[in-house]
């Protein structure tokens, strides 16, 4: 079973347009994206999946293998599908889905998501958690929030702050963020994106509820690695801050 990388990017962003071009110390986003995935260990290859002839001549230009789709796809989980039938992949290939907007992934939260796929019986799909203690990044929808079973399966995901503590004198229950990387193999991919969206998927905008809503389960694991995303122009500042701490001599 080889495991390969998709990094869906579409041009049209609502509140950030052109989003995967924006220029991060120089460096356009997806270059930042592609390259880390090119990082992981346990990545084959990498591909970005893109519906703008400028994303895809920007991913040719510094070296990388892009794919172009069509532009009319519900989510990135559709527009990887489409460029996976197009290159011909295995039933059997493990799909890496890596969202275009976090930069500056840690190459080892790659290994946290794929692991479920040797342990044991393998889920159809996998995603990953991060137990955030800030308020505002409860609050925030932009960050959505995941709960889960005692095995791990997703029972819910929302960008409503869940779950919701009614009686602050029970503790502070802990509160994940659900960090937007899935693994698939490509027969469940295929299968995935024949399934009719749901309500839950319309109303909270959320492509993994489609899954749920359909009756299969999502085995999330936990990560210790954070993943900053840029949903807005403003983060891009932010995004180079980490970027020099992480480069700091401190670091090294």
């Amino acid at each position: 079973m080889n495991i390969f990388a998709f990094i869906p990017a579409r041009y049209d962003s609502t509140r950030f347009p052109g989003k995967p071009l924006a220029l991060i110390n120089g460096k356009p986003m997806i270059q930042h994206v592609y390259e880390r995935s090119l990082r992981c260990p346990e990545i084959a290859d990498s591909y970005v999946a893109t519906d703008h002839e400028g994303i895809l001549e920007t991913v040719h230009a510094f070296g990388g293998k892009a794919v172009m789709t069509g532009g009319k796809h519900r989510s990135g989980t559709d527009r990887i599908a489409e460029a996976v039938v197009a290159l011909g992949m295995s039933d059997k290939d493990l799909i890496v889905n890596i969202q275009g907007d976090q930069p500056i992934f840690d190459p080892g939260i790659i290994s946290d998501l794929v692991a479920p796929f040797f342990q044991g019986e393998p889920p159809p799909m996998a995603t990953l958690k991060y137990r955030v203690f800030r308020e505002a990044e409860r609050e925030n929808p932009n960050h959505v929030k995941v709960v889960t079973d005692r095995s791990g399966y997703a029972l819910y995901f929302s960008r409503y702050p869940v779950p919701f503590v009614r009686d602050r004198q029970d503790g502070d229950f802990a509160c994940y963020k659900h960090l937007g990387l899935y693994a698939y193999r490509t027969d469940f991919l295929l299968e995935f994106t024949r399934l009719e969206p749901g309500v839950l998927e319309r109303t909270e905008k959320l492509e993994q509820l489609r899954a749920l809503e359909h009756g299969f389960r999502i085995k999330v694991s936990e990560t210790s690695y954070n993943s900053l995303e840029v949903d807005v122009p403003e983060d891009i500042g932010r995004i180079e801050k980490a970027l020099e701490e992480e480069r700091s001599p401190r670091n090294q």
